[in-house]
């Protein structure tokens, strides 16, 4: 979504890829319940408080920032989510998933709790509502699921199978479980798959994106 003109209030909603394939379904999976903010566009080290017009002048570089149009691909936009934090929040949250990268051979498993630090007053905190996951090509997974969070639209998403092409998969959980492909065609004469994961705080809105790499068991 994002506005088209700075002049007056006009939205451009379009479905992202995750949205379509789930309209596409026709079987009531599509429901629209939530919606997010996020600034991607914006520039915030172009705030200049020396500016010589004066404080009203601060963000005039910002505020006159082309507005991105709104695209399909959910993994490229949307990333930088608004988010609201408790009055007299001195740090920003961030994630700790206690991996900056994943290596997986074909087969093995790995289990990620996420948490998350400088939240609500807590060195590290593990999110009441849990964490949304997202793996980049779920190609690259035998399975990949979230456990914990047993809300009706966490059940939905966790249960949520692909037709095998390059698509991206959402789960949601306080745990995320991982099992890499056993499939030997999907590397052609490559060693090694690679993909991202990301995962997001569903109450804080911190969100962490580390690399993961599939290697080939010969």
């Amino acid at each position: 979504m994002s506005y088209l003109s700075s002049t007056s209030v006009v939205v451009d909603a379009i479905l992202t890829d995750k949205g379509r394939e789930l309209l596409a379904r026709n079987d009531g999976s599509f429901q629209i319940t939530q919606f997010s903010l996020a600034d991607d566009e914006v520039d915030y080290t172009l705030y200049n408080p020396n500016h010589p017009s004066g404080s009203a002048f601060y963000g005039q570089a910002i505020e006159a920032m082309p507005i991105l149009q709104a695209y399909p691909n959910s993994n490229e936009i949307m990333r930088y989510k608004l988010i609201t934090l408790p009055r007299g929040t001195a740090k920003i949250p961030v994630l700790d998933l206690g991996y900056t990268s994943i290596t997986l051979k074909q087969g093995a498993s790995l289990a990620i709790t996420p948490q998350t630090l400088n939240y609500l007053g807590a060195t590290s905190t593990f999110e009441q509502s849990g964490y949304t996951a997202t793996i980049g090509d779920v190609r690259t997974m035998a399975s990949f699921n979230g456990v914990g969070i047993n809300t009706p639209e966490a059940t939905s998403l966790n249960s949520t199978t692909t037709i095998g092409t390059n698509v991206s998969k959402t789960v949601i959980g306080t745990t995320i479980n991982l099992t890499a492909t056993t499939v030997n065609t999907l590397f052609g004469t490559n060693t090694a798959l690679y993909t991202t994961l990301v995962v997001t705080g569903r109450d804080s809105g911190a969100r962490i994106s580390i690399p993961v790499t599939i290697t080939k068991v010969n």
